[in-house]
């Protein structure tokens, strides 16, 4: 098993490096390697490093001294530098566009330095319309992640057949929806009930739950056993065991991540709104559509402004609560 293990470490890094290079070659030199040719020199490679002390495959398999990893170094430094190179052309980097470009934004940059002071008192209602809306959607994601937080907590749920299915549903279902972008929910919740605040505060509830999950199952599974184990010796059930010897010890921490999550749905919340979710976002792309640049400078500050204030006020709270 660990001579299969080291192969297919080894096969996947070099095969890794030759994607990489061989994509280089066609982007840049116009040279086409082999698909086959692909798949069969990262297999010699890995017979090759197979055999040499501290390469990656053996280090991974079999755990060699930390004195005899050069090879391991020496690949490492490779996939970095790899990865960098694929980066930079795949991102197109320019730097001459960068510093020769800047001419072409002096009228939004004349805008967001001269913000247009009339438009104040829409533009703090629509801001104040995010605050509640992200508010909302923390709220209501509160008990959902609360409750299925126990069910993807591994050191509470591996006791049974059961609770290893329930465990990896969860845990499942919550990646998925975590991964799916706020944006995303904000577009399918603007067709389904229409454009508008609901459809972003719909869109941040969703996400919201997924991120809540992650966040105060971690924490369920760094408490002190030694509680809960001592609960369960009396004969106690699940709920009691969750009831008196978890819940005492997340109760501070799920607090902390609870205004963390209203922090990031204030900032969310000005995206969602790009795509009809409603809040200053909404406003922010009407005026930029308009090439209102004074207005939208006005936008900017107001959401700096805001962000600024929630990063003050809930660093203060996580922290009164965490000590």
């Amino acid at each position: 098993m660990k001579e299969f293990k080291t192969f297919a470490t080894e096969y996947l890094f070099w095969l890794y490096c030759l994607a990489c290079l061989a994509w280089l070659g066609s982007r840049l030199l116009d040279l086409n390697l082999p698909v086959y040719l692909l798949l069969a020199l990262p297999a010699l490679l890995a017979v090759v490093f197979r055999f040499i002390p501290g390469s990656l495959g053996r280090v991974v398999s079999t755990k060699e001294a930390e004195n005899s990893r050069l090879s391991l170094r020496i690949q490492t430094v490779l996939a970095v530098l790899i990865s960098l190179v694929m980066a930079w052309v795949m991102v197109e980097v320019k730097p001459l566009d960068f510093f020769t470009g800047a001419q072409n934004t002096t009228s939004i940059l004349k805008g967001i330095f001269n913000p247009n002071p009339e438009q104040l008192v829409p533009m703090l209602l629509a801001l104040v319309e995010t605050i509640y809306l992200a508010l909302l959607a923390t709220v209501l994601a509160i008990p959902f992640a609360f409750f299925l937080s126990f069910f993807a907590a591994k050191n509470l749920m591996f006791g049974s057949f059961w609770g290893k299915t329930a465990y990896f549903f969860i845990r499942t279902v919550s990646t998925i929806f975590r991964s799916i972008e706020a944006i995303v929910w904000a577009i399918i919740f603007c067709v389904w009930v229409g454009i508008g605040p609901f459809a972003g505060m719909l869109a941040l509830w969703i996400h919201s739950i997924a991120a809540l999950i992650k966040l105060y199952s971690e924490q369920i599974e760094n408490i002190d056993p030694g509680p809960v184990e001592a609960i369960k010796a009396t004969g106690a059930s699940t709920l009691q065991i969750w009831r008196y010897a978890v819940s005492p010890q997340i109760l501070a921490p799920y607090l902390a991540f609870t205004i963390y999550r209203w922090d990031i749905n204030v900032r969310m919340a000005t995206i969602v709104g790009f795509v009809g979710g409603g809040g200053i976002g909404l406003a922010l792309y009407q005026q930029q559509q308009m090439l209102a640049w004074r207005n939208v400078g006005l936008i900017m500050w107001l959401i700096a402004l805001i962000v600024w204030v929630m990063d003050i006020f809930s660093a203060y709270i996580r922290e009164k609560l965490v000590s």
